[in-house]
C-alpha cells in the first residue's frame, strides 16, 4: 500500500534532505514551502530523477488557509496521510541581545515555529484520526527541534523560546495521541550545514576544530534526514514523545 507523507519546509536545506529520504524510503511526499516551485526547481528535478512521487504546495504554516489547503489537497490526491513531518522554521531575522529582542522578531518566530508547529499537527492530527489502522498505526508525526531547545543563546532567544515549545507539542500531542494509534517523535538537530548557519559558519568552524563536540564535523541535513527516516520506519511503536539528538554528541556533558 503506498504511504504518504507530508514535509513541511521540505524544499530545501533540512527539509529537503528529509523529503527526498523519505520518497527513497517507499513514501508519496507532499512538500509545502512558502516560496513559489520554480524556486526549487534543481531539487525537485532530483526527485522527478528518482521516480518519487511528489506534490508541492506552496504555502505557510503561519497560515491557516495554507494549513488546510496542505491536508485537503494531499488527502484529495493520495487519500490519506501517514506521516507529517513539520521541520518549518524560521531563525531571527537580526539576532539581538535578549534585552534588545523586538516583540515583532518574538511574535514572528515564535508564530511560525511553535504555533505553525502547533495548529498544523493538530489538522493533520484530526485527519490521521478518521484513517484505518495500517500497520498497527495510523500515523507518525515527527517534529524537528533543535539543541536549542534546551541550549540557551542570549543573542537569539526568541528561536530558543519557540524550539522548546516544540518539545512540549510533542510530548503533548504524543499523550493525546496515543491512545488513536498516532505516534509523535521529535528530532533535536545541532549544528547543521544550512543556509541558516551559514551565516555563523566561522564561529561553528572554530568551536568544532576546538572539541566542542565529540564529533568533529559539521552536521548534514542527511544525517538529520536518517533520523527522521528511522522513526518514520514504524519500528518504535512502544515508543511515544521521545527525542533523538543529531547533534554529534554535543549534548553530552563532559569534564
Amino acid at each position: 500500500m503506498a504511504k504518504t507523507a507530508i514535509v513541511t519546509g521540505g524544499g530545501r536545506g533540512i527539509g529537503f534532505a528529509i523529503a527526498h529520504q523519505l520518497g527513497k524510503d517507499g513514501y508519496d511526499v507532499v512538500i509545502l514551502g512558502r516560496s513559489p516551485k520554480e524556486a526549487y526547481k534543481s531539487n525537485l528535478d532530483i526527485l522527478l530523477a528518482e521516480g518519487i512521487n511528489y506534490l508541492y504546495i506552496q504555502g505557510g504554516i503561519d497560515s491557516p488557509q495554507d494549513r488546510q489547503r496542505c491536508v485537503d489537497e494531499t488527502v484529495s490526491k493520495f487519500g490519506r496521510i501517514d506521516v507529517l513531518v513539520n521541520n518549518a522554521g524560521v531563525a531571527p531575522a537580526v539576532r539581538r541581545d535578549l534585552l534588545e529582542m523586538t516583540e515583532e522578531s518574538f511574535d514572528r518566530v515564535v508564530g511560525i515555529n511553535t504555533k505553525g508547529t502547533m495548529f498544523m499537527t493538530q489538522l493533520v492530527a484530526k485527519q490521521m484520526i478518521k484513517q484505518d489502522i495500517v500497520e498497527s498505526k495510523r500515523g507518525i508525526i515527527v517534529n524537528i527541534s533543535s539543541c536549542s531547545a534546551t541550549v540557551s543563546s542570549t543573542n537569539r532567544g526568541e528561536y530558543c523560546i519557540s524550539k522548546a515549545g516544540v518539545s512540549m507539542l510533542t510530548k503533548l500531542y504524543a499523550d493525546r495521541l496515543a491512545e488513536e494509534a498516532v505516534f509523535v517523535y521529535e528530532v533535536r538537530p545541532g549544528v547543521i550545514a544550512t543556509e541558516m548557519t551559514a551565516q555563523a559558519k566561522e564561529k561553528y568552524d572554530k568551536l568544532i576544530e576546538q572539541g566542542l563536540f565529540p564529533i568533529k564535523r559539521w552536521g548534514l541535513p542527511e544525517d538529520v534526514a536518517q533520523a527522521v527516516s528511522a522513526f518514520c520506519s514504524g519500528k518504535f511503536l512502544y515508543t511515544t514523545g521521545s527525542y533523538i539528538d543529531v547533534d554529534g554528541g554535543f549534548h553530552i556533558q563532559r569534564l
